[in-house]
């Protein structure tokens, strides 16, 4: 924790060793850290890395032979590295370093890098304990280090909070430039931070005034020894009113000459000198919530004027989303700035002290070249401590907080061909916000966790301990729902693409990679097989009857989707159910799509082509349309899923295809990007309700653009004024400037 002074912490002569270690869950594959580093403050996070055996599936080309699979299968093993993150409060410390002391057995590290004030005062207890050497960190370098390593690779990291909307936190799409900006953290103290580049910042300001005072002088206040969270609690439950005096007390009504309204604070206690009465523990919390929350707001307010900055971020233990802390300093920006400033808060503010003394230690091995994704398995989420906005309590000790991240194969950047990257916002609906949505498709995919889970056991045939991995997952993700349906804000903004990225990642968790594995070799085989027919019978045809069947054909094959329940029900109960019944279940004339396309149009130089679902999708209705601009003199680039997501193609089928193969998603693979560019991309094609309506469907690029797919979902069709099959075809011509 950063913060204005070095922060002396309580707790530093009486550790508490009463609590369990549930080392499964909080400190996890310990045994096998390489590298550390430690933020201390009032609380502490601890970041280690490790490096762990991720299960992949890979595709080998076989010789065609009568009636044996033209490919084959297989589970490899390739080593990535992910971050753990631990915070619990510096109370516990020793047996925490007790614990860590005892699981360390195949690190190679020497050295554990601190910052933040305790990093002195805990020096020799770490060394003696864990007999490793404190490498001590500038704490400043490190809290910014952490910030733009947050804001840079986690979505959704930033939010506004308000307290009286339906959704009360609404998540902030990151500019993909993110400076400049002013950090407040607050801590023991406060630091008020001008960052202007990566490695370009400057301390502007601060205040003696922040966590540290809370904690001190509510204690003194209360008579209690609470910790900081039971403080927070008691504030929670307080009138200020009963202790503040406000406008109104002094003139009886608002003030409206000066343009105060009657319920502002006029002075902090101001009641307490004045009344002869007790006040209650609640009360008192409250009111020091709300003076310490206001100075800092009016605080940050000021320097965000002075150096025209309208980006200001909260961190710092002291907010830990908690709704009165955030409430009020919002409350304070919006009054000071009349509305011109929001106030944004940080999903992980309490990690970039840490965050940032790890990226110092690990800088021969570069790990800003690389992108980073938050593995929602390994992660407690964004918690609220109020206990009527969190009425499911965690089932661990609410002391421990939990963070992980996963290097990305590849780093990841914005589509170059997108009109104004700074306004793309990817997903179509926010759940966080659409209560009946979010409902519905928790719903859904509640309702398909039996199937996922037969199907992630069938894919796994030999290995007898696949059952219990399976039920352990369905567990897992069964307790993930209920989270995000007690707590929707938990990963930042809920959304369909968020429900199928958690479910993924359980699925990982548990050694299933690729649950439909099976059925996709299956289903790509019996579609090669008759492929040169479909081909065949569209080369029979004329130029424009072709194109109409082509895109008759491209929509059909969407149907095959096993991640919608009214076509996996479908394919479970008529096996034979196939291509030209798809064509016939279609909804819409697809003849008039035609005339909005490339009829007598001159050819595209590039078509980059997102594709959805393996099997009869992509080789019955993706390669003919494909196989139809290459013979315009059309380059076509094709991209795809760089992981397993349902039946979903990867990018290792396409390579056994001898497509070219780029990772996908809302945020691409910066090969694919400078490929774009290259080949001077000027047609972009997405398919399928994952791509072109869950996300994407309100993306505006540079250049045309097809988003087309199929409705396969009755809830949905009937929202958007359809029927299930109904066609989206969606044809768009940037205007000329």
């Amino acid at each position: 924790m950063a913060g204005h002074s070095s922060g002396t912490n309580r707790g530093s002569h009486s550790m508490d060793k009463s609590i369990t270690l549930p080392p499964d869950e909080i400190f996890r594959n310990l045994e096998n850290a390489k590298r550390f580093a430690i933020d201390i403050g009032i609380r502490i996070p601890l970041i280690y890395t490790w490096f762990r055996l991720r299960h992949v599936v890979t595709i080998s080309m076989l010789q065609e032979a009568d009636g044996d699979p033209l490919y084959e299968i297989s589970v490899q093993e390739e080593i990535t590295a992910r971050l753990h993150f631990i915070k619990f409060e510096n109370a516990y410390i020793e047996t925490c370093l007790d614990f860590i002391k005892d699981h360390l057995v195949n690190t190679e590290t020497k050295v554990i890098k601190a910052t933040g004030g305790g990093a002195y005062k805990f020096k020799d207890l770490i060394e003696k304990k864990l007999k490793l050497k404190v490498d001590k960190e500038d704490e400043m370098s490190c809290l910014i280090k952490g910030c733009n390593f947050v804001l840079r690779n986690i979505p959704h990291e930033a939010f506004v909070y308000a307290k009286h909307a339906d959704s009360e936190f609404r998540f902030q799409t990151t500019h993909p430039d993110i400076f400049p900006y002013l950090l407040v953290n607050i801590g023991s103290g406060v630091s008020i931070v001008k960052v202007e580049s990566e490695d370009q910042f400057e301390r502007i300001g601060g205040s003696s005034i922040g966590g540290g005072t809370f904690w001190g002088l509510g204690a003194l206040l209360t008579k209690t020894k609470v910790k900081f969270d039971e403080l927070l609690q008691l504030a929670s439950k307080g009138q200020h009113t009963s202790v503040d005096m406000l406008v109104k007390d002094i003139y009886g009504g608002a003030y409206g000459s000066l343009g105060l309204t009657g319920d502002l604070i006029a002075s902090s206690f101001g009641k307490s000198a004045t009344a002869d009465k007790e006040f209650s523990k609640e009360d008192m919390a409250k009111s020091l919530l709300h003076m310490i929350s206001n100075d800092i707001g009016q605080l940050a307010c000021l320097y965000a004027r002075l150096h025209n900055l309208n980006r200001v971020y909260f961190g710092g233990f002291f907010i830990r989303g908690h709704p009165v802390t955030m409430h009020t300093i919002t409350y304070s920006i919006n009054f000071f700035t009349k509305g011109e400033v929001q106030a944004l808060f940080l999903r992980h503010e309490g990690y970039l002290g840490a965050i940032g003394a790890f990226l110092k230690g690990a800088e021969e091995d570069n790990p800003n070249q690389y992108s980073w994704g938050e593995n929602y398995a390994g992660s407690s989420g964004l918690m609220s401590v109020s206990p009527d906005l969190n009425p499911m309590q965690r089932a661990r000790s609410g002391t421990f907080d939990m963070l992980e991240m996963d290097r990305l194969e590849r780093q990841l950047v914005n589509l170059p061909l997108l009109q104004d990257p700074s306004s793309y916002i990817p997903d179509t609906m926010d759940l966080t916000e659409d209560a009946l949505a979010r409902e519905y498709w928790l719903y859904c995919f509640e309702e398909a966790l039996d199937g996922v889970v037969k199907r992630a056991i069938a894919s796994q045939p030999d290995m007898p301990e696949a059952a219990e991995r399976a039920e352990k997952f369905r567990q897992k993700y069964r307790h993930k729902l209920q989270t995000l349906r007690n707590q929707p804000f938990a990963y930042g903004s809920l959304t369909v693409r968020s429900l199928l990225d958690t479910r993924e990642h359980c699925l990982n968790e548990f050694n299933f990679p690729d649950p439909y594995s099976k059925i996709k070799q299956k289903e790509n085989d019996v579609a090669l097989r008759y492929y040169l027919k479909v081909v065949k019978s569209l080369e029979e045809l004329s130029w424009e009857q072709r194109q109409f069947a082509l895109v008759r054909g491209l929509l059909a094959g969407n149907v095959f989707d096993w991640g919608a329940k009214a076509i996996s029900d479908v394919l479970e109960s008529d096996p034979e159910f196939g291509f030209e019944e798809a064509k016939r279940q279609l909804q819409g004339n697809t003849e008039t799509f035609y005339t909005q396309t490339i009829r007598g149009g001159p050819p595209h130089t590039c078509a980059l082509f997102f594709v959805d679902n393996s099997g009869i999708d992509i080789i019955l209705g993706v390669f003919p349309f494909v196989r139809e601009l290459l013979g315009r003199g059309t380059q076509v680039v094709l991209a795809s899923n760089s992981g397993p997501a349902l039946n979903d193609v990867t990018n290792g089928e396409l390579v056994v295809h001898r497509l070219f193969p780029c990772t996908s998603g809302c945020r691409l693979d910066k090969v694919l990007a400078t490929v774009v560019r290259e080949r001077q991309t000027d047609l972009v094609i997405i398919e399928g309700m994952g791509r072109a309506i869950h996300t994407n469907y309100y993306a505006m690029l540079s250049c045309e653009s097809l988003k087309l797919a199929v409705i396969k979902n009755s809830w949905l069709a009937e929202r958007l004024g359809g029927k299930i099959f109904s066609v989206v075809f969606k044809y768009e011509v940037p205007p000329k400037h």
